[in-house]
């Protein structure tokens, strides 16, 4: 007889749910919308299905906001409130612009240092072949905003039509700080300028931290530094501080959310408890992908999952199919290569690394992969689908 054999492979489920607002039973929430998912849409839960929740709606959930206000009177406090200078910025009226608001109302005078020819997450001032065109070295030279403007004009963004040059001088000023603008990527450059510095890179903020330290720097904050703990009682994450925040309304900001491992593993006992499936969970942000047009890299949160359930730990250990097929068993074909595959996939080693059969297969953590999925599915407008379910993910070519 025959075997059966399941047709499909992974699937990415969005799952709409209600408006959550502050002070929502979220893992409440996400239990029922999942089950009421399955239960109209007609799929069953397994062992090892991945439930993720988008961050926007744990921290609103949390009421994790903060004020313009909050922001300035932590960076008065922190920087002593005369002349900051902000470096490598990334180029974002969503992520970035209301923390820069807070900034420059919490000083008397920015020195805006950019980084060129793009910012840390690929958002493009001007193209690499401009600078080639102009014979500058964005290594080592520092430009004036004269001679930046003299040099390549008024550019705007691709996809938003933004100048965020003028978009960031304008902000400064609308706060009532004074704002000089340079374009170099070296840290120690803005100590030319101040010894008071806040760096507003992501992923590289330890390294700057630790070079403008050594450089001489009287104070060096990065944005993980500021609302690291609460101002007038509003908002804050201990680990992050503003990294990972989003524009909430003109005056303030949604923080990245705090506390989240008890939130999964909330919503994985709520589940198991309902359906007898133990399922992973996790919170996710920003998925870790590139847009090959726009050469933007989507990653502007500082992780891409804050908290998981331990099955989510790891790398894939997978076999590369094609490689088995057209080295090991070049001489089969059909059903016994089929067999020979399955077998092959059967007896793997629990630890691939350094294997030629795993060759080419994703040297990334499980939830950097599925959080990618997880934002390529719920998207960032409309969908309302804040909740994804992912079924099938831990499968191989041997399931039923």
């Amino acid at each position: 007889m025959k075997t059966h054999e399941r047709k499909v492979g992974t699937v990415s489920r969005g799952i709409r749910c209600p408006i959550i607002r502050q002070g929502d039973d979220l893992a409440a929430i996400v239990t029922s919308s999942v089950l009421e998912a399955s239960a109209e849409e007609g799929f069953a839960l397994r062992d090892r299905d991945v439930v993720c929740v988008t961050e926007s709606v744990v921290a609103r959930a949390q009421g994790n906001y903060a004020s313009v206000a909050a922001i300035a009177e932590d960076v008065r406090a922190k920087t002593g409130g005369e002349t900051v200078g902000v470096i490598f910025p990334i180029l974002s009226r969503n992520r970035f612009a209301i923390c820069l608001r807070g900034i420059a109302s919490g000083c008397k005078k920015v020195i805006l240092m950019l980084s060129y020819p793009s910012d840390e997450v690929g958002n493009a001032l001007v193209s690499i072949e401009r600078l080639d065109e102009a014979g500058i070295n964005p290594y080592s030279d520092v430009l004036t905003l004269e001679r930046y403007r003299e040099l390549f004009g008024y550019g705007v963004h691709e996809f938003t039509g933004v100048d965020y040059v003028a978009y960031y001088a304008d902000l400064i000023r609308d706060c009532g700080a004074e704002v000089e603008i340079i374009f170099a990527n070296r840290p120690k450059t803005i100590l030319a300028y101040t010894d008071t510095v806040i760096t507003c890179d992501i992923h590289t903020r330890a390294r700057t931290k630790r070079m403008l330290s050594n450089a001489g720097a009287r104070v060096v904050l990065g944005l993980d530094d500021i609302l690291n703990t609460p101002v007038q009682g509003c908002g804050y994450n201990e680990k992050y501080g503003l990294l990972g925040s989003n524009k909430a309304t003109e005056e303030s900001v949604k923080l990245f959310p705090r506390d989240c491992q008890g939130l999964v593993e909330d919503i994985q006992k709520r589940l198991l408890d309902a359906t007898g499936k133990c399922v992973e969970v996790m919170v996710y942000g920003d998925g870790a992908f590139k847009d090959p047009q726009g050469k933007i890299w989507e990653l502007a949160d500082p992780v891409v999952s804050p908290a998981f359930t331990a099955g989510l730990r790891g790398t894939p250990n997978e076999l590369k199919l094609k490689y088995l097929a057209d080295n090991d068993f070049a001489s089969l074909s059909g059903e016994a290569l089929r067999d020979a595959i399955k077998e092959s996939i059967r007896a793997k080693d629990s630890d691939l690394k350094g294997k030629m059969v795993s060759e080419g297969t994703t040297p990334r953590q499980l939830t950097d992969l599925i959080g990618s999925l997880c934002d390529l599915t719920s998207g960032s407008g409309d969908k309302g689908t804040p909740v994804v379910l992912i079924q099938g993910y831990f499968d191989n070519y041997t399931s039923a």
